[in-house]
Order: C-alpha cells, then sequence, then structure tokens
C-alpha cells in the first residue's frame, strides 16, 4: 500500500443537501471524511450520514460480482453469463406476453447517481414497455405535475429562496432532518436560524413537533391530510382581505377569476374545524405572505403524499402567486443549472393521462403509473400482465403501499432481475442481481440537485478509487444489457458515450456554455479546475420568459385541479377522537431503506419506534415502552410504542424503512436492528385520485397490547 495520503474532494451522494466532503485516503484505506469548508454551497456542512460513505465502500454485504438465485443460496457467476440470461429471460416474457408483460421500476438512489440519470432510459428504451414506475409516484409527483400543468415542464419547480426570504411558511417539511428536499440546502439550520437573525421568521405547520418545527418561530398541529383546507382558507382571506398582488407575473396569469370563485366559502373557520388550527391563526398567515417583503410558502412529503396531494402542491403555488412570491428574490425562484436549465421548447417537459393503468385506471406521468398498482398489475391475470419485472436500485417491498401485497406480487413472477448493491427486501426475488460499483469508485455529478438547489451551483468529482477489477459501472450494465436485448429483439441499438461525455456537452451547450458567448464558457475541464463547486450566485428571476407552455402564460386555472377543489369542499369530516392516524417520520441518520446496514447510522438511541401521545396511550390503556400491535385495513405489524408530546393527540409515527428482519435478506447489520416497515399498514386502495400519487399520511389505524 502507497504512504502517500492523497486529499479528495467529493459531494455526498447520500441525500439531497449534496454537502461537499474532503476525503483523505491513503492507499485502499480512507483516514477521514470531513465537510470541505472551501464548499462554496455547503460552507463545510456535513450531517452523519457523509461519514458513513466509507462503511457503504467497505461493506462486507455489499454485492461486486453478478450473482443468480440457486434455491435459498446465490451464485456468482460472469457478467456474459449474467448479462445473457437476463436478456434471453425478459425477451422470453416479451415473446409469450407481449413487451408490457416486462415492467421497470427505478428506487430513489438513481436520482443520486448520474450515471443511471443518464442511461438509465435506454433499458426502457429496447425493452418498450409501457409498464414504468418509479419512487416518483410514492414521493414528490405532486410537484412534478404541478410545473408541468401550470408551468409548462415538470422540472420546472419554483424553490424557496432561503437566503433572502423574510417569511417561510413551512407545511408537511422537516428540512432539519432531510435536509431540504426539493429544495437543495445544505446548512438548512443556519439558514433558517439566518432568516430569524434578520428580523423575519419561519412557520411550521406539521402534526408532529418536528425538529424544524423546535426552532421556529411558530409551530401548529394539523389534523394528518387536512392541509388543503388550510391551504384553501389562506387562498380565500388573500382575496377576502384584499390582500391579492400579483406583481409582474399579472400579465401572463390564467385564471384568477377561477381561483376566487374555487376559494368561496373556504373560510378561515371552515379551516379550523377541519385541520384544529385556531381561525385567526390561518388569517395572520395569509396576511404574513402578503406583507413580507420577498416571502414564500413551501410544502413537501407530508402535503404531497396524502388525498388530496396534487390539490395542496397547486395551492401552494397559487399562494406564492397571489402573494406576489413567485419570481421574486426571497420568494420562490427556478434555478439556472449549468446542466439541464429549462427553457421553451426543451425536452423531457413531461405528459399526462395519455395512458391509464390496466386495472385501475390511473393515469400515467411523463410515461410511468402509479407505483401503487404494480402489485395488482403483477397479480391480475389477463392480457397485458406483468411477468417479468426489473428494478433499478428500488426496494418497493418496503417503499410502497401494502408492502405484504407487493412481496406476494414479486415472489410470483416469472422472472426478475435487479441492478443493486444489496440483497434487499426487494432483490431477495430476483432471479440475477447486477451489482453497479459502489459510489467512491466512479466519477459524480448532481443532475437533479443542481436544478433545486437554492443557490446556482456546479460541481464536478472525480472517483476516490479505482473501480475492482472486472466491475461495472450503472451505465456499462445498461449500455451492455440494452445492447443485448436490442440484438435479440432485432432493433437498431446504439450504447450511450460515458456519462462524462454526455456531461461536456451539456456544460459547452448549456446556461454557461459557449452558445451564450461568455468569454469563460463553461466546460468539464473548466469545471475540473474548481474541485470545491462553482458558485454561479442567487436565484434569478425571469419565470415569463422561461415559461413552457404552449401559449407562454401561467395556467392557474387547471381543470382537473379546480374539480377536485370541489371534492374536497364535498368532504369535510369531524375528527373522531377515538380515530388514531399514522404518519412517517424522518431521521438525519436516515434515508429510506438503504442506511441501515452501517454501524454509524444505527447506532445510539433506537429510532425506529412509535410515537403516541401520552393521552392516547392512557386512553387507550397502554403503557409507555410496551409492546403494541398496529392495524390497518391491510395488515399489522408490532413494535414498542414510546410516549412522546412530539405528536398531537390522535396521531402516531412511525419511521419509514425499517422491516429489515425477513428471510433472504442479506444485509447483516440491518438484519439485527428492531422496527417494522409502516408500509405493511399503508394501503394501495388510498391514493391521490389526480396524480395516482401513494398517500402514506394520514393512514386510519387502530393500536392495541400486543398480548391482547
Amino acid at each position: 500500500m502507497s504512504d502517500e495520503i492523497i486529499t479528495h474532494y467529493r459531494a455526498c451522494h447520500l441525500c439531497e443537501a449534496i454537502c461537499g466532503l474532503e476525503i483523505k485516503t491513503q492507499g485502499a484505506q480512507v483516514l477521514s471524511i470531513k465537510g470541505d469548508k472551501e464548499d462554496p454551497f455547503s460552507r463545510g456542512h456535513i450531517c452523519p450520514k457523509a461519514t458513513a460513505l466509507q462503511d457503504l465502500h467497505f461493506d462486507p454485504d455489499r454485492l461486486k460480482h453478478p450473482v443468480k438465485r440457486v434455491g435459498d443460496g446465490w451464485q456468482q457467476i460472469s457478467w456474459e453469463e449474467a448479462f445473457d440470461t437476463v436478456a434471453e429471460n425478459l425477451v422470453r416474457v416479451q415473446q409469450a406476453g407481449g413487451n408490457n408483460a416486462v415492467a421497470l421500476y427505478s428506487g430513489n438512489p438513481n436520482v443520486h447517481n448520474y450515471g443511471s440519470l443518464t442511461h438509465g432510459g435506454i433499458l426502457r428504451k429496447v425493452l418498450q414497455t409501457q409498464n414504468n414506475y418509479s419512487a416518483t409516484s410514492l414521493d414528490q409527483l405532486p410537484h412534478q405535475l404541478i410545473s408541468y400543468a401550470m408551468y409548462g415542464h415538470q422540472s420546472l419547480i419554483p424553490i424557496p429562496d432561503i437566503d433572502r426570504t423574510q417569511y417561510m411558511l413551512i407545511i408537511g417539511g422537516n428540512p432539519l432532518a432531510s435536509n431540504g428536499s426539493i429544495m437543495t440546502v445544505p446548512d438548512v439550520s443556519k439558514r433558517l436560524k439566518a432568516i430569524q437573525a434578520r428580523g423575519g421568521k419561519f412557520v411550521v405547520i406539521d402534526p408532529r413537533r418536528t425538529e424544524t418545527a423546535a426552532i421556529a418561530d411558530e409551530h401548529h398541529f394539523i389534523r394528518p391530510g387536512s392541509d388543503a383546507f388550510l391551504l384553501m382558507a389562506v387562498i380565500h382571506t388573500l382575496f377576502e382581505e384584499n390582500l391579492v398582488q400579483p406583481g409582474h407575473l399579472a400579465p401572463v396569469l390564467d385564471g384568477l377569476d377561477e381561483v376566487k370563485q374555487a376559494a368561496a366559502g373556504f373560510t378561515a373557520e371552515m379551516a379550523a374545524e377541519q385541520t384544529g388550527i385556531d381561525a385567526s391563526a390561518i388569517r395572520q398567515m395569509a396576511r404574513d405572505m402578503a406583507a413580507a417583503e420577498g416571502a414564500v410558502c413551501y410544502g413537501r412529503m407530508g402535503v404531497s403524499v396524502q388525498l388530496y396531494g396534487s390539490l395542496c402542491q397547486w395551492a401552494i403555488q397559487v399562494i406564492n402567486i397571489l402573494t406576489g412570491s413567485l419570481d421574486v428574490p426571497g420568494g420562490a425562484l427556478v434555478t439556472s443549472p449549468a446542466f439541464g436549465y429549462i427553457k421553451p421548447g426543451e425536452s423531457g417537459a413531461g405528459s399526462f393521462g395519455r395512458r391509464h393503468s390496466r386495472v385501475k385506471g390511473l393515469p400515467e406521468f411523463s410515461g410511468e403509473f402509479p407505483s401503487s398498482v404494480l402489485a395488482e398489475e403483477i397479480l391480475t391475470p389477463g392480457e397485458g400482465q406483468v411477468r417479468a419485472l426489473v428494478t433499478r436500485a428500488g426496494n418497493p417491498v418496503l417503499s410502497a403501499p401494502n408492502g405484504n401485497e407487493m412481496d406476494r406480487a414479486l415472489e410470483s413472477l416469472d422472472y426478475m432481475v435487479a441492478v443493486d448493491l444489496y440483497i434487499n427486501e426487494t432483490t431477495r426475488h430476483a432471479d440475477i442481481i447486477l451489482p453497479p460499483t459502489g459510489p467512491l469508485e466512479h466519477d459524480h455529478y448532481d443532475i437533479a440537485f443542481h436544478r433545486l438547489a437554492v443557490r446556482n451551483t456546479t460541481r464536478y468529482n472525480e472517483p476516490v478509487f479505482e473501480p475492482e477489477p472486472d466491475s461495472r459501472h450503472d451505465w456499462e450494465i445498461f449500455n451492455e444489457l440494452s445492447a443485448r436485448i436490442a440484438a435479440l429483439k432485432n432493433i437498431e441499438f446504439k450504447p450511450l458515450p460515458a456519462p462524462d461525455q454526455l456531461l461536456d456537452l451539456a456544460l459547452q451547450y448549456g446556461h454557461y456554455g459557449k452558445a451564450t458567448g461568455a468569454q469563460e464558457a463553461l466546460t468539464l475541464e473548466k469545471l475540473k479546475e474548481y474541485p470545491h463547486g462553482l458558485d454561479l450566485g442567487p436565484l434569478q428571476t425571469g419565470l415569463a420568459e422561461r415559461l413552457c407552455t404552449q401559449d407562454g402564460r401561467i395556467h392557474m386555472n387547471v381543470e382537473y385541479l379546480l374539480a377536485d377543489v370541489e371534492r374536497l369542499r364535498h368532504n369535510q369530516t369531524e375528527w373522531n377522537a377515538d380515530e388514531l392516524l399514522l404518519i412517517g417520520r424522518r431521521h438525519v441518520r436516515s434515508n429510506n431503506s438503504w442506511m441501515h446496514n452501517y454501524q454509524r447510522l444505527v447506532k445510539g438511541k433506537p429510532r425506529w419506534q412509535l410515537l403516541m401521545h401520552p393521552d392516547d396511550l392512557a386512553r387507550h390503556h397502554l403503557s409507555d415502552n410496551s409492546e403494541v400491535t398496529i392495524e390497518s385495513r391491510v395488515g399489522k405489524v408490532t413494535t414498542t410504542v414510546v410516549a412522546s408530546n412530539e405528536v398531537m393527540p390522535g396521531v402516531v409515527s412511525l419511521p419509514h424503512g425499517w422491516g429489515h428482519k425477513r428471510k433472504g435478506v442479506q444485509m447483516g447489520i440491518a438484519a439485527e436492528q428492531q422496527g417494522v416497515s409502516c408500509n405493511d399498514l399503508t394501503d394501495e386502495q388510498r391514493f391521490d385520485p389526480v396524480s395516482g400519487n401513494a398517500v402514506l399520511n394520514g393512514v386510519p389505524v387502530k393500536v392495541f397490547a400486543a398480548d391482547q
């Protein structure tokens, strides 16, 4: 081993904050991982996840060569055998049942890996299947749908200008645990406290007093799933009190009168009955949004994964528009990234409702069906039934609603292949697993998250380690497998160049490239001169010129969203005092289901228990730290309950991504952990009817003693 100590600069890929890292290595060893103090965006900040990168790299459970399932065990095979076998079996299934007999599912980690983003689509292209699914419809689909409907492109998503705002209303988001999310924002704690330091304020609406709520100027508990009433009441108040002031975007707005009419009747008093928030507080939110010089309303998972997820995200955009908070400093602004700058005519705008799922009839978005219907598409016989599945860094058994049904569906498949690093709860059903190189073994560029950042930034990272012999990057797997499938189907196929070549072209012809005539035009070679990253300045106004709608206007009067307002109007309910509603929970040491096999991230105080208000414990005759059974329409699980004033009465909270104690899982540390999967309780029959997005929050449950 070389004695030379080498310093590498790298973005952490384990969450959306993309914090800059300083990694010191000596030979094959990692000596230290620290925050990069010279990174202009993250400013030296890291969270505990970053130090676990070395655990991932050296994890003995990580697969490094293809394996095939033999009985209850696994056997290592060559890449040639793996590619040929997978291609032959996928084509065999399609020849028997049609192209749609093979489905694709892509998990969240793909968005953190640019080789998968640049090349993953070619596999979808050669398979020619309409059965495409991803974690999008278990998460941020309403964000993308609303941007597509209102602004003409799914990726033209306005981002909170947190560094200049004077008033921030956060609904169903916990950036101190998530490090952002559809708002790439490293060092978010300091940025939120800076709002207060400059005389502003931020307010949090959440059924739990989260880490973010704990430092907010105000926190209001809200009944899970009732956020749309709050948002519509804010809109109603803006009209009622003559606070509507759309500002410079007024000439390109369509639908102001329709929005006013839709909001009629959604008084603060009505919202108070539905949400549990005082009417006076609701009115004050509207007034503060209108009065602040630079205000922004931001909503995340809590308002997306519920029965009115699309309506909530629409209403948030409408509030920002009506208060003059869209496309202004301190409000919500679209980014100007070096890669993927959105402008009229840009590709990838999206689509909606061109097709509907075979069984339940839910709409596609951007070529994907909602993941909540994948299991039924596998289990329901008939023409177009899914009989084979390809997963890419996805774990729907733990991520999708009714995980037990998903488990049964995967077990019934004729064939399954996974592109994954682990034998986990989902991939244990695969016939062959194709593992790509680890994150420190390939170069890196954050395509998605620079598009969602609170500042315009760019950064490219070289690999930290050379890949192991006879390994494949993910993009090489997609190229090679796609070529074999195309040959068997006798269709034309041309492999894509390496991701860094595509990146270089995108930079050269991007917003800061030679097409702009800039003297210092950005290229990949130029970007490599800035190993800490390059700050491209604050977010800028100019949304009107970048609208991708056919008529170049902002559409507030989206027909299917206005219709959903009427669904909301006719679904007022009284809160049953004995009812318990289940919500999720995020922790800074965790991200979905893929970070529980690293000792650094699972050590310490347990984080998998059910949180329950002391009054609810007493009402249900339960004791703190006792074993309880949680039951929903689709299943039941047993875990430990902990008394907590963090959650409001009537609400219980169980974190997402646990439940690793299952036969066949080969993740040693994760399988030792207690905890159950909350998605064994969530219900595939509960979804946002507009988008088909899964409902993972506000699930009715019963909780009783485990020995009862």
